[in-house]
């Protein structure tokens, strides 16, 4: 299947009306996080349907895909990536990753980045050296922070901690509310395995974190518990 096939099946299930809302809901306008960026209307579940059925499309064509102007379309190539990296051997491990890393300004979006990142980036660095995150976070870009951020939840699923918590230290001061989100569900993963080595962390740092960040990272935790982190009342 070509990607002129690939487009015009998925122009076939575009939506006007959801493409209108995911304008919307994907803060699309004037200096917002995703200004710009234009939509099908098309619901997930049906891109995923899709991929299946697309295995066969070149990394080539591919990333043809990863540089349209419809957000669906990034979305396609980037979970057609995860599902091909998954069956991969090293060699088209390493090609994806590194098709994926040099397409990150095109994976800009939440959705984007949080649907692929711990698969790809999180899954090929699993044995490797790690220190691409940590220039990552650095980034100017939220998405190469965000992708950064993501991609230890690959780690943290193998009670692999160490990169997580370090990187949530060099996020404590970042200015992004999408940042502060995605390390506070970082940490709140984390909790799920070790809420220990989650309540450390937090005894150290609470009380300098970005509120939005510890709402996320306490979600789970009992609500007096919780209160006692938002007053800056809490101990171990």
């Amino acid at each position: 299947m070509t990607t002129q096939e690939i487009s015009k099946l998925l122009r076939n299930l575009a939506d006007p009306v959801r493409a209108e809302h995911s304008v919307r809901y994907f803060k699309t306008g004037p200096g917002e996080y995703g200004e710009g960026d234009r939509f099908l209307g098309i619901r997930v579940p049906d891109i995923r349907t899709q991929v299946k059925k697309s295995e066969a499309i070149s990394l080539e064509d591919i990333q043809m895909l990863l540089v349209s102007a419809f957000h669906e379309e990034r979305l396609f190539a980037l979970l057609l990536l995860v599902r091909k990296f998954a069956k991969g051997d090293e060699k088209e491990k390493t090609a994806i990753y590194n098709l994926y890393l040099n397409n990150t300004h095109r994976i800009n979006n939440w959705d984007l980045v949080d649907s692929s990142a711990s698969y790809i980036v999180g899954g090929y660095l699993e044995s490797r050296d790690k220190q691409i995150l940590y220039k990552l976070a650095k980034s100017a870009s939220v998405w190469e922070r965000r992708i950064a951020v993501i991609s230890t939840f690959h780690f943290i699923g193998k009670n692999q901690f160490d990169d997580a918590l370090k990187l949530a230290m060099q996020f404590l001061n970042d200015e992004e509310d999408l940042i502060h989100k995605a390390v506070g569900w970082m940490l709140r993963e984390i909790g799920k395995r070790n809420v220990a080595v989650e309540k450390a962390f937090l005894q150290a740092h609470y009380k300098k974190m970005p509120r939005t960040m510890l709402r996320y990272a306490i979600e789970k935790f009992p609500e007096q518990e919780r209160k006692k982190y938002l007053l800056g009342e809490a101990l171990i």
